[in-house]
């Protein structure tokens, strides 16, 4: 199980400093949205440059355009690009060719993706799933809990106000990336909060899965 450190709604230069800050104790780093909207792909690059042995996730949100902006992600240094499952058979199938070439991943993110739409992409395989709660759905409900759903066979991730209450019921389920931003980037001693994760992950190895 890996942790996936968000870094969003930050400059460039607090964005490379959180990411140092909790190195030790996270997996994978995520080049938000709104970094990539902010600074471009260039944020891809300069994250790529400063951590060369972690695991670099461009979150591109990509809905359409889908080889011009996988090339932007995975020539920038990405190892995984985000993908909307709303989008178009057409375009995850050139998203996953595109990560393909790069030897990279795609990860599809499930926000407001139906169960019958879900069926339809299961045959991505290759992909990580992604359950997703919104911001704006986390501003409205301060508890707003992720529902997973059946990813057997594929990685599954979970996105979307997790803490460190929640987190043993994510590690029951059998998430594979645990992806989490604010509850690290927003905590008074965030070095101590990735320790915190890292440490009760760890300490639920074993647990059967639910």
């Amino acid at each position: 199980m890996k942790i996936q450190l968000a870094l969003d709604r930050m400059n460039m230069g607090e964005a490379i400093e959180m990411a140092r800050t909790v190195e030790s104790s996270i997996d994978w780093i995520e080049v938000g949205t709104s970094l990539i909207k902010e600074f471009g792909t260039n944020s891809i690059k300069e994250m790529r440059k400063h951590f060369p042995d972690k695991k670099i996730v461009a979150d591109m949100k990509t809905m359409d355009n889908a080889a011009y902006e996988m090339d932007l992600c995975f020539q920038g240094g990405a190892d995984v690009a985000t993908v909307m499952g709303a989008a178009s058979d057409v375009t995850i199938q050139k998203c996953l060719e595109k990560a393909l070439e790069y030897n990279g991943q795609i990860m599809i993110d499930l926000l407001n993706v139906s169960n019958s739409r879900l069926e339809q992409l299961r045959i991505y395989n290759q992909a990580i799933f992604c359950e997703h709660v919104s911001k704006d759905s986390q501003e409205i409900a301060d508890h707003a809990m992720i529902h997973m759903r059946n990813h057997a066979g594929s990685m599954s991730a979970a996105a979307g106000g997790i803490t460190l209450s929640s987190l043993p019921v994510m590690i029951r389920r059998g998430v594979d990336v645990l992806i989490i931003g604010s509850a690290i980037t927003q905590a008074k001693n965030p070095a101590e909060a990735a320790r915190l994760f890292k440490e009760t992950m760890n300490g639920e190895k074993g647990v059967k899965k639910v």
